[in-house]
């Protein structure tokens, strides 16, 4: 089994990729959407959330408190300490997918992940894909997406890695700088080349 990371700014198009590679036949695990689930799902996480940030973390059912968890990890800059608590569990349960995965016979697991190389490149990867494209078309797709101000982007950007200096990680760098179709062809290019390339090596 091949096990890819996939990673790249805002805006820059690796949902799409993503999203390709799904259709090809990968499984694709979203970082960010196991995080919320382990954030509801998982008792120690939860646990541990309630002991730093309050009681208020949940409400009354079970559920986020997304607005308490904003306020009090974002905008009191304590974001780093909610990482500390969820980033690891997100690590020890795509482990745990993996095995599970290769029970399976799934060919090729995929996890997107923004903040995939914040500290270097991970073990568990055979390969590691950055999604790259121009700032103005990143701010234009999020625009469009999102319907918010260019500065609400840039901010965003601005809080995120500087993707550039992350090039020496990844093994595979695809441009997402033509129409959507063409990106598509791309990935669909890369899925095959990836396969070509790692399927006796794994």
């Amino acid at each position: 089994m091949i096990v890819a990371g996939v990673t790249g700014g805002i805006g820059s198009g690796k949902s799409t990729f993503c999203k390709v590679w799904d259709d090809m036949g990968a499984k694709v695990v979203y970082a960010d959407d196991l995080a919320k689930q382990l954030m509801v799902e998982d008792r120690s996480v939860k646990k541990r959330l309630v002991k730093l940030f309050g009681e208020e973390t949940y409400t009354q059912d079970g559920a986020l408190n997304k607005e308490h968890l904003i306020e009090e990890a974002f905008l009191k800059g304590r974001v780093e300490e909610l990482n500390r608590v969820v980033h690891p569990a997100v690590r020890d349960k795509f482990q745990e997918i993996i095995e599970n995965s290769k029970k399976a016979d799934v060919e090729v697991l995929v996890k997107e992940a923004a903040l995939l190389l914040n500290n270097g490149r991970p073990e568990e990867l055979d390969a590691v894909i950055l999604v790259i494209s121009s700032k103005s078309d990143q701010i234009k797709r999020v625009q469009e997406r999102d319907d918010v101000k260019e500065e609400d982007v840039l901010e965003r950007m601005n809080k995120q890695p500087d993707f550039e200096s992350l090039k020496s990680y990844a093994d595979y760098v695809i441009n997402n700088d033509g129409t959507l179709d063409e990106f598509k062809l791309k990935s669909k290019e890369l899925y095959l080349k990836v396969l070509e390339d790692l399927r006796d090596k794994v």
